[in-house]
């Protein structure tokens, strides 16, 4: 038997109405914060990640599905989103729209990664970015829109974690002061982080391999070097958060994975498993980096498995796609009867099922009862010589009389 690769999943009917709840969710937040939706293709030019993600990130030496496609061009499936919209920023003249262009996606992404709890190699993530904002007051309400959806899906068991890195002038100063820290222990960390060292020797601070994050506990901060635009729009942006009674921790060691982020960074976290449940943080460089002009940006995205599996563990009462009713014939003409009925019930977006696989009598009920069917009808007969029914409620047993009129259906079912 034919299987899936490792790293993808279905996605069933059986939890789609998860799915469901969650986009309705981020269409209500998003609309309410004038948050317009966008879609990128799945697969772009390699160079695209290469230069706006970062040559020395995991994502591209490591994870990216990359191709040549027939015309001999290199092609990369999107490893994430923020790139692409960038890129769509420049290409489509969005800068001389009045600023700031506030987006949002939820796309599929393919990192090639190791497969773990919430995350696959073919996974589908969540993106909002605010574009052509370099006020403080955009990186606050970023993180309140963070926020907010968690909140909405009641995922309150979580840690705001935020922290600056500040801008490329104080970044380059603390670099230097973070190898001469790293260079008497660096045999000591793992193979990874000293890989890191010459290139990249603030992702050290991000490493997860637990001697290494030891080893990290001294580490100079970068708060302590930052240059006085940095240091005053952190405290601008802590001082915001303030305002609206967004509980945070600083984090110095949150330095994120791309190469494109400056100044303000943050991660949510889980705390029962410790996982970031979204981050993201302000890339003021990316869209001058990739072709456009100097453009300050700031976002976030979140694995959307990983939001699910979090509401799945908080056990949420998540509406289904469950029938309102369920109507059991008896024979040929109570199946055209119950076949008009059930139309004119789902013309006026009421869910409702009937039989239409020839099973029993019993085997009907056996089905109503199978799907969580809130009342059932059963006509035979009696039934439409009669032109009344009784309706059922399942949960109880306890009966009513009805009419068949589709106005008195509807009456009992209200």
């Amino acid at each position: 038997m034919i299987q899936l690769p490792k790293g993808t999943k279905d996605i069933l009917p059986d939890e789609m109405y998860k799915w469901k709840y969650f986009y309705r969710k981020i269409e209500e937040i998003c609309r309410s914060y004038r948050i317009e939706e966008i879609k990128t293709p799945v697969f772009e030019y390699t160079e695209l990640f290469q230069r706006g993600v970062g040559e020395t990130t995991d994502v591209v030496q490591k994870e990216m599905y990359t191709f040549d496609d027939k015309g001999g061009r290199s092609i990369t499936l999107r490893p994430e989103g923020t790139a692409g919209v960038a890129r769509s920023y420049i290409e489509n003249g969005m800068g001389s729209k009045p600023g700031p262009i506030k987006l949002y996606y939820a796309m599929q992404m393919y990192r090639y990664e190791n497969v773990q709890k919430g995350r696959y190699r073919e996974f589908n993530q969540l993106g909002i970015e605010y574009l052509n904002t370099q006020a403080p007051s955009a990186d606050v309400e970023i993180i309140n829109v963070a926020t907010k959806i968690l909140d909405s899906l009641k995922i309150t068991d979580v840690i705001v974690e935020i922290n600056s890195i500040g801008c490329p002038v104080c970044r380059k100063k603390y670099q230097e002061i973070l190898k001469s820290f790293f260079k008497n222990n660096l045999e000591n960390y793992c193979e990874t982080c000293q890989n890191r060292f010459e290139k990249n020797p603030m992702r050290i601070l991000d490493c997860k391999e637990e001697k290494c994050k030891k080893l990290n506990e001294t580490a100079p901060s970068i708060l302590d070097y930052l240059c006085e635009e940095c240091r005053e729009h952190f405290e601008k942006v802590k001082s915001g958060l303030n305002e609206l009674n967004i509980k945070y921790v600083i984090n110095p060691k949150i330095v994120r994975g791309l190469d494109y982020y400056t100044k303000t960074v943050f991660e949510i976290i889980s705390k029962k498993d410790g996982f970031a449940v979204l981050a993201g943080g302000r890339y003021d460089g990316l869209i001058e980096e990739i072709g456009g002009a100097k453009t300050a940006c700031i976002g976030f995205a979140a694995g959307i498995e990983r939001i699910l599996s979090l509401i799945d563990e908080e056990n949420l009462n998540i509406e289904e796609n469950i029938p309102e009713l369920y109507i059991a014939t008896i024979g040929e003409e109570a199946e055209n009867i119950a076949t008009k009925i059930v139309s004119s019930l789902r013309e006026k977006n009421i869910i409702c099922e009937k039989d239409i696989s020839g099973r029993s009598l019993k085997a009907q009920f056996k089905y109503a009862d199978k799907i969580k069917a809130k009342y059932c009808i059963t006509i035979g007969e009696e039934e439409i010589r009669n032109k009344v029914a009784k309706i059922k409620l399942m949960s109880t047993g306890e009966e009513e009389t009805v009419g068949l009129s589709v106005e008195d259906i509807i009456s009992k079912l209200s």
